[in-house]
């Protein structure tokens, strides 16, 4: 999954993983994770991804401010 800001691509697969937060086993319709990427220009992703019945019902690709990172990470500790 690809990220357009502000015209510029941004790919996951060339960024580095901060943090993985999964829930739930593979399949699981509650299941979800959360990854915290950041990019090579120090701007911060974060993807999410759910089944149905999780708080993420689908996969996406958010920025996110450096302090927003910061805090997720502290939740996530």
């Amino acid at each position: 999954m690809k990220k357009t800001v502000k015209g510029k691509i941004y790919d996951p697969t060339f960024m580095t993983v901060v943090k993985k937060v999964t829930s739930g086993m593979y399949g699981d319709p509650a299941g979800y994770e959360e990854t915290l990427y950041v990019a090579e220009d120090g701007t911060y992703f974060l993807y999410t991804n759910g089944g149905a019945e999780s708080k993420y019902t689908g996969e996406k690709l958010t920025a996110i401010s450096k302090s927003k990172a910061i805090a997720w990470q502290k939740e996530n500790a």
